[in-house]
């Protein structure tokens, strides 16, 4: 497994790096977010680990751009707490989030457990898949989770309703202003092409876990889901 590392402080990206090779994971550091976006768009990486402050671009501004052409698990790093810059890192869709001071052994099993979560073959038998002609999907509305063919996905919590809206309608075409609406609720700093880029997030998602298309696009109309 090959980690990029992306933060402007040598001695932590060494450490976590050093930590990582004794690990068993390849790694490598950059410190610039255009750096990072130029070795991630080769598409070699299996997680990038990403410092919030960065010199040239904030983290969460790396993150948005990535999310356009990859959906690699993002971790981030940040020295800042605060549960507006979480939930602003995690609905930009990244997959897990630890504040400075670290310990490097706390980040490894951190990555361990999104990269679990997101490569079926890791998991266990038991959990591998759902049984034949059960259904694909399983809302959990009291606990804003959904599972795709028996397993949690990690979703966002505009993931979670997006995916949800979608299943409640199977076979219908909702255009990018229904989804805006039900969704986002007219966020007016929201733009339509939000929806794509949510959708192709959830498609990853989706495809970790089973590689089938169950999320359709109708050029010029919108989106629907197959049904179940």
């Amino acid at each position: 497994m090959k980690i990029l590392i992306v933060d402007d402080e040598p001695a932590i990206a060494e450490t976590l790096a050093y930590t990582l090779r004794a690990e068993g994971f390849s790694a490598e550091h950059c410190t610039l977010g255009n750096q990072a976006l130029a070795r991630l768009d080769g598409g070699d990486h299996d997680l990038v680990v990403l410092d919030v402050g960065l010199p040239d671009l904030s983290g969460f501004d790396v993150c948005r751009l990535l999310r356009r052409f990859s959906d690699i698990p993002v971790l981030f790093l940040t020295a800042r707490s605060d549960e507006v810059d979480r939930i602003v890192g995690l609905e930009l869709g990244a997959d897990d989030y630890v504040a400075k001071p670290f310990s490097p052994r706390e980040v490894v099993s951190r990555i361990r457990a999104i990269l679990r979560r997101l490569d079926p073959a890791r998991q266990s038998p038991a959990r591998r898949g759902a049984a034949p002609g059960a259904p694909r999907f399983d809302i959990d509305r009291d606990g804003c989770r959904i599972a795709f063919h028996g397993h949690w996905l990690a979703l966002t919590r505009y993931e979670y309703h997006l995916l949800a809206l979608l299943l409640e309608r199977p076979g219908r075409i909702l255009n990018r202003a229904q989804i805006m609406q039900a969704v986002w609720q007219d966020d007016g700093e929201s733009l339509e092409r939000t929806v794509d880029t949510h959708i192709k997030t959830l498609r990853g998602k989706l495809r970790a876990i089973q590689a089938e298309e169950v999320i359709v696009t109708h050029r010029g109309l919108g989106y629907s889901i197959t049904a179940n």
